[in-house]
């Protein structure tokens, strides 16, 4: 699987050079700061890494050491990589605003936020819990995206607009969730606390919360401002607060 992931993400990283090339070329004044970005490293493991140093670290010191823990995390998993390759390429299918690699890497700080998080994720399974709350806490005060290490997320998410967004501890999301602005995913007030679980396929609107101990089914569709506190079966819509079911299968509204 490791070599795999690294054909792919060296695919991925010739089509990111090629876009790079071609901007520089087409505008001197940004060509600079694509070569210092992009065209300046040998992969994409390289590229990200400095990319996460320079959007978390205010300082050059602080730079270098998020950058260190970036790169020791990406060589020794080469399947961060490959996630952080499978992400991108969802920004693309996904957003209408842009068909590129080269955008959504360098200016789209719900995607740094993603990557940042895959290595305090690393980080906390290798039992480095004080660096890894490190990026989490830089991530929160500087791209406004906080997403505890313990949390588990899948491959092809994408966080759209990416301000306000808060994952709690232990929350599980599923491959090619999408999840908008000021959203609130994690435990709720009853005892025992335990985290949302949340599908593969599902949309995440705008201002939702999602809270406690429940289960978002594959495909489901949560709206712009929706509470949810129980469970939602797969393929159906929540809207409202307290979120109320519409849209389901006939299988789920029979239930």
């Amino acid at each position: 699987m490791a070599k795999a992931a690294i054909m792919a993400s060296d695919s991925l990283w010739q089509a990111i050079r090629g876009e790079a090339e071609r901007a520089a070329a087409a505008d001197p004044v940004f060509g600079k700061a694509v070569a210092d970005a992009i065209l300046a490293h040998d992969d994409l493991a390289a590229a990200l890494a400095d990319l996460i140093g320079r959007r978390l670290g205010g300082s050059a010191a602080e730079r270098a050491r998020f950058t260190a823990f970036s790169s020791d995390a990406f060589r020794e998993e080469a399947d961060l990589i490959a996630a952080a390759a499978r992400d991108l390429q969802a920004i693309a299918i996904h957003d209408p605003a842009t068909a590129d690699l080269l955008p959504p890497l360098l200016h789209f700080k719900g995607y740094v936020a993603l990557q940042a998080w895959r290595v305090s994720n690393w980080l906390w399974r290798h039992d480095h819990r004080d660096a890894a709350l490190l990026f989490q806490n830089e991530a929160s005060n500087v791209l406004q995206v906080s997403i505890h290490p313990s949390a588990s997320i899948g491959l092809s998410v994408y966080l759209d607009h990416a301000t306000g967004i808060v994952i709690g501890a232990n929350v599980v999301i599923g491959d090619e969730v999408t999840i908008l602005q000021n959203v609130s995913i994690g435990r709720g007030s009853e005892l025992p606390t335990r985290s949302p679980r949340v599908g593969r396929g599902v949309y995440i609107g705008a201002g939702a919360s999602i809270l406690g101990d429940i289960s978002i089914g594959e495909f489901a569709k949560i709206g712009a401002g929706t509470v949810v506190t129980g469970d939602v079966p797969g393929g159906c819509t929540a809207v409202g607060n307290p979120a109320r079911l519409t849209n389901c299968p006939e299988p789920a509204t029979a239930a």
